[in-house]
């Protein structure tokens, strides 16, 4: 599957280009599509070495969390549902705590925790995984589930939009929450469907039902609460859980009479090795993406799908927005870009603006992750991921777009 992506990049961005250089005389296109290859290749490189120091500290600490015996106390509330969900991994197996670290610092919006989680996590499923270059179906629910997680409190969101001088920065909270929930149910059950999970098991939906009385439960606290006291209690929540869960592992280590630095050490030893190991999958994917986006063919997507919507007569205000869900699947940077920009140019407060930050916080970057994630363990065949993933993708942003004019319209 990615090797069909790959290639399909590349060609459909060449095509683009050689239309745009004979019918409409771009002279400069193929230079700007090399500038973009060799820039993108640079900054994958950047991006492995920006997460090395992050890799290195994290899995010092999962080390810490693993050697003490918390780990399992963690994964102890959720054994019952992953037992059913990802039955190849034994009861109390490092996989469990590591995915369950990693979806909870998603969940508070801290990404630079949750990318070395998930990459230990993935790693430990390696460990039981029949097939070294073949996704696992636990690899890919957690992957999927990973990249379409419901984020709590998208903070840095928050922090965008007052930057802009956004009127009440913290509006688009519960419709993110809303439009991520959405995302995250449909790339599970994607996933469910083709594993056969079973849905209608009583833990299952027991479950299920308690994750969303938990999200029901925080919409309605939340969104009692004042704009600039949103903002501080769900800042303070987030980092607060987790250095408490830091300062709970060393605890539980001394406990154990461990030597807590030297087992520090020798967890964080794997950091460095883990982030040389991602970049020939970054550079591959980044490149792919960044020839896409010069040869303008991102741009040609647009522009038919503004043409499809005023053809059939329909409000065509969320076209604006679209650059952003185009690109977030690919690259969180370049989402980011598309955001700020769509702020930029239309305002924070305009009906284009709250959309573009509603799915900004809505869905992930599903070949970004697939390339970490599965990079950092080596695997080749994917399987069913990416297309579960892309399912979770598109219905998040068509619950963000619903959303949108349900809260902005």
């Amino acid at each position: 599957m990615l090797n069909v992506i790959w290639i399909g990049f590349f060609f459909t961005a060449f095509l683009c280009a050689i239309c745009q250089f004979w019918f409409l005389g771009e002279q400069q296109i193929f230079s700007m599509i090399m500038s973009a290859l060799f820039e993108s290749a640079k900054s994958a490189f950047e991006i492995a070495l920006g997460l090395t120091g992050v890799l290195t500290l994290w899995l010092g600490i999962m080390r810490i969390a693993e050697q003490s015996g918390a780990m399992r106390l963690l994964t102890r509330g959720l054994s019952p549902l992953l037992s059913r969900l990802m039955p190849e991994v034994p009861k109390d197996h490092p996989a469990l705590g590591a995915m369950l670290m990693n979806l909870s610092a998603n969940a508070l919006g801290l990404d630079n925790a949750a990318t070395p989680l998930g990459i230990k996590a993935m790693q430990e499923l390696q460990s039981l995984n029949p097939s070294a270059d073949t996704a696992s179906n636990a690899q890919i629910l957690f992957l999927v589930l990973n990249a379409s997680s419901v984020t709590l409190f998208p903070i840095s969101i928050f922090t965008f939009r007052a930057q802009m001088g956004a009127a009440q920065p913290t509006d688009v909270f519960i419709p993110i929450l809303l439009a991520t929930y959405v995302s995250t149910l449909a790339g599970f059950l994607a996933v469910a469907v083709v594993q056969r999970l079973p849905l209608w098991d009583k833990v299952v939906l027991s479950y299920l039902l308690g994750f969303s009385a938990v999200v029901g439960g925080l919409v309605s606290y939340f969104s009692a609460l004042p704009q600039a006291e949103m903002l501080a209690q769900s800042a303070l929540l987030s980092n607060f859980l987790l250095f408490s869960l830091i300062i709970g592992f060393i605890c539980g280590a001394v406990y154990q009479g461990l030597d807590v630095y030297a087992t520090f050490i020798e967890g964080a030893r794997e950091g460095f090795q883990t982030a040389i190991t991602i970049i020939p999958y970054l550079v591959a994917m980044l490149t792919a993406i960044a020839v896409f986006r010069a040869s303008g063919a991102l741009t040609l997507i647009i522009d038919g799908l503004r043409w499809f919507s005023q053809m059939f007569g329909w409000d065509s205000r969320f076209i604006e927005a679209l650059p952003t869900a185009l690109i977030k699947p690919f690259s969180g940077s370049g989402a980011r870009a598309m955001m700020l920009d769509t702020m930029k140019l239309y305002g924070p407060d305009s009906f284009a603006g709250h959309l573009a930050c509603i799915i900004q916080g809505s869905t992930e970057t599903t070949f970004y992750i697939i390339a970490v994630y599965f990079g950092a363990v080596k695997i080749k065949y994917i399987r069913h991921t990416a297309a579960c993933g892309i399912i979770a993708d598109f219905f998040g942003v068509v619950a963000a777009i619903f959303i949108t004019y349900w809260f902005f319209g």
